[in-house]
């Protein structure tokens, strides 16, 4: 049985720092946490270009890019190839957007064709593709910490809804007291966390809260309160 203490890299992990690089990307050589600045980020790899699903998803992001800039997030995605060919595979991109409620592309695509950055994050994984990058979401904080990390398999196609769904928790719950619960979007009510006393709750959430159980009180999303 493999022994799971002897793992001598577990990878990344929700709340460490996100490793910095210098790259070439097809708007140019960044420093990866410089380009951060305050605000988060999405970082996200795709296999290959010139792909068919990779095409679809590359659309569909450009098409939500502004609902990525109203979160103060950046976006920039990532894979194996080279500029050149990030480049090139551009007007396929555009092709596609039709199809798939997409758009031309309209953010940085990270160059690792030494694979260093895809190593750092730990996207590549032989048992699903050998070389090339998987599915890798990462969402990087103002503090430079990594918030969340999704990996999907080579064949399914990322909801892109779903990560500005989790984009969105994760916003509100480093401003106020609350966890979100299953299926929430913004606007619904939230959770306040369990280490909040009632006492210390009533300080916060002035109009009260639906205590379903002793430790799951419902409460109006703070974030919409006039």
């Amino acid at each position: 049985m493999f022994n799971f203490l002897k793992r001598k890299n577990p990878g990344l992990r929700i709340g460490d720092i996100a490793p910095d690089f210098n790259a070439e990307t097809t708007q140019g050589v960044i420093n990866f946490h410089k380009w951060l600045d305050n605000g988060y980020a999405m970082l996200f790899s795709h296999p290959k270009d010139f792909t068919p699903v990779c095409s679809t998803e590359l659309s569909r992001t450009a098409a939500l890019k502004s609902e990525f800039d109203k979160r103060n997030t950046k976006v920039i995605g990532l894979s194996v190839d080279s500029v050149g060919d990030h480049a090139m595979w551009e007007n396929d991109i555009g092709d596609v957007a039709e199809y798939f409620n997409g758009a031309a592309l309209n953010f940085p695509l990270i160059a690792d064709n030494d694979k260093k950055v895809a190593e750092l994050y730990g996207m590549i994984h032989p048992g699903e593709l050998d070389n090339l990058t998987i599915r890798s979401v990462f969402i990087i904080g103002p503090d430079k910490k990594i918030k969340l990390i999704m990996t999907y398999p080579a064949s399914t196609g990322r909801n892109f809804l779903e990560i500005l769904r989790a984009l969105d928790s994760i916003q509100l719950t480093a401003k106020h007291k609350v966890a979100t619960p299953v299926d929430w979007k913004q606007g619904d009510d939230c959770i306040i966390i369990p280490g909040l006393s009632d006492d210390d709750a009533r300080g916060i959430f002035k109009d009260g809260w639906n205590a379903i159980k002793p430790y799951l009180r419902l409460v109006k999303d703070p974030s919409k309160s006039i």
